[in-house]
């Protein structure tokens, strides 16, 4: 793994571009970056939970648009004021049963969007590497070998979808393939996707997260309600794949590497029902769970697992926090949040004890 005085010093007084900066995982990106110096650009939505990870942190970005992504002509106009040197594109439609109400609007964010965004900087003189982010769910998902423990997917499997958002997903992958072989492979600026599990941490308040609802019910003193307690996933910590992405980046920009994409995950996948009393005891208190159904859960793959060696081989990047830790983690992060500490400095600090991890062999 890259040590931390590397990525500062390549990162720092960078000028990025940051699409999705208002999410849960662009904050946390945003944050890192502003800590190492880079001068951060945001493009986004507004946010649209409250509270808000990104209002709590409070950071300082050289520019914000709120806009979308839909929106062709704000995104190209968005490029040609920022002039970024990097990308990070994050922005997306992130959550499986929405994509399920709202299968239109889920393709043109996640397609369209990104492809209004590419067609934006394949002009752009300035910029030096794009790194775009998908998903786990990119992959052509077969439930029956997933729910026998034959599959754990890498980066040359089939990408495909069996329902709207994991569909845009995989074509998010085709779109920014096609723009890296059109365009930008010509100009020796790389374009390269990144692949991750299912990502939990402090300060996402979104819907249809499991960890949001747990830590809702916890605080609360109410029964957790689980849609699907036996379904796995390869949960990890948001800092985790973040530090993937910026080392893969950084790697691509300084010619370290031509791998066009990776996969970001834990060495093992765990069921919701295990996360959950990890977290329940984490938090204390006599906290219970009760089972809920919706045809929409039902639909979701029962079983998603990756393989990230590629990233271990190429990047020397490999998971430092195991699901206890990483369930420590956001425990704490959420009970100083009811405490009204500041979250910035939480944030912070946990940023900073991973750069640690990030330096030990």
């Amino acid at each position: 793994m890259l040590p931390s005085k590397k990525l500062h010093s390549f990162w720092s007084g960078k000028r990025v571009l940051l699409t999705g900066h208002t999410g849960f995982k662009g904050s946390w990106a945003a944050a890192w970056l502003m800590q190492m110096g880079a001068k951060v650009h945001g493009f986004a939505l507004a946010p649209e939970t409250e509270p808000s990870l990104h209002d709590l942190l409070d950071l300082s970005y050289q520019s914000e648009t709120i806009a979308d992504l839909r929106d062709r002509a704000s995104v190209a106009d968005m490029v040609n004021k920022v002039k970024p040197e990097l990308v990070l594109h994050f922005a997306a439609q992130p959550l499986v049963r929405r994509g399920y109400r709202e299968p239109v609007e889920t393709m043109a964010t996640n397609i369209m969007g990104t492809a209004h965004l590419l067609d934006a900087l394949r002009d752009c003189e300035t910029v030096s590497g794009i790194l775009v982010v998908t998903s786990d769910k990119a992959y052509d998902n077969d439930s029956y070998d997933q729910a026998h423990g034959d599959i754990v997917f890498r980066e040359g499997d089939p990408l495909g979808g069996r329902d709207p958002y994991s569909a845009s997903k995989g074509c998010q992958e085709i779109v920014a393939r096609s723009f890296e072989q059109s365009y930008f492979r010509a100009r020796n600026i790389p374009l390269v996707t990144a692949r991750a599990g299912n990502v939990v941490g402090g300060g996402d308040w979104s819907e249809d997260r499991l960890m949001t609802d747990i830590i809702r019910a916890a605080s609360n003193g109410k029964a957790v309600e689980l849609r699907n307690p036996g379904t796995t996933r390869p949960w990890q910590h948001v800092i985790e794949p973040v530090a993937g992405y910026l080392m893969y980046l950084q790697e691509a920009v300084e010619g370290n590497t031509t791998v066009p994409a990776l996969n970001f995950g834990p060495k093992e996948s765990h069921t919701v029902q295990h996360v959950t009393r990890l977290v329940l005891d984490a938090w204390g208190g006599n906290s219970e769970t009760a089972h809920r159904t919706s045809a929409e859960a039902s639909k979701e793959a029962r079983t998603l697992a990756l393989d990230s060696s590629l990233a271990t081989t190429t990047l020397s990047w490999q998971p430092r926090l195991d699901l206890e830790t990483c369930v420590q983690w956001i425990v704490d992060w959420h009970k100083a949040h009811l405490d009204g500490q500041n979250m910035h400095a939480i944030t912070e600090a946990q940023i900073s004890s991973f750069e640690s991890m990030m330096d030990t062999k």
